[in-house]
């Protein structure tokens, strides 16, 4: 994980449909940085959609939203149109991102130990200084508290 104040690791990965996307285009905006393990699992796209949900809100307040998983391009163009996701979608198959910014990480499941994404969730700053940094956030109520976050810095 990644200290708040410190300046937020740049990288450029592709988008659902295969541009390339750096943290740096979106700099003098705020950014919402979220990292999850999976295109179409449950969890994972019920964390998408209340994005999408509240993706308005994000957008009143000239936030930018970006997703990251390992999932491929395409997967996250299938993802992104099955669940009508207005936000960026990364793709990072080679970890460039999710390693940068520390969540990559042993998990336990059923007893079980493996490497994955933690989900977790950055705010950086217009700067590009992490401002926030929510570790195993839960899906559900990950954008609402980010929301509620914005709300009380205003």
């Amino acid at each position: 994980m990644l200290e708040i104040g410190r300046k937020a690791p740049n990288f450029t990965l592709p988008d659902k449909d295969g541009n390339a996307v750096s943290l740096s285009d979106f700099a003098g905006k705020k950014v919402v940085l979220y990292f999850y393990p999976k295109d179409n699992t449950p969890g994972c796209t019920r964390q998408a959609c209340a994005f999408a949900g509240a993706y308005e809100d994000f957008q009143k307040w000239n936030v930018v939203v970006i997703g990251v998983s390992k999932d491929s391009a395409s997967s996250h163009q299938k993802f992104a149109e099955k669940n009508s996701l207005p936000f960026v979608l990364l793709s990072d198959p080679e970890r460039t991102a999710i390693e940068a910014y520390g969540v990559w990480q042993e998990k336990k499941l059923y007893g079980k130990v493996s490497m994955g994404v933690v989900r977790t969730t950055y705010v950086i700053d217009e700067n590009g200084r992490i401002e926030k940094v929510m570790p195993k956030v839960k899906p559900d109520t990950n954008a609402a508290e980010i929301l509620e976050y914005l709300a009380a810095k205003q």
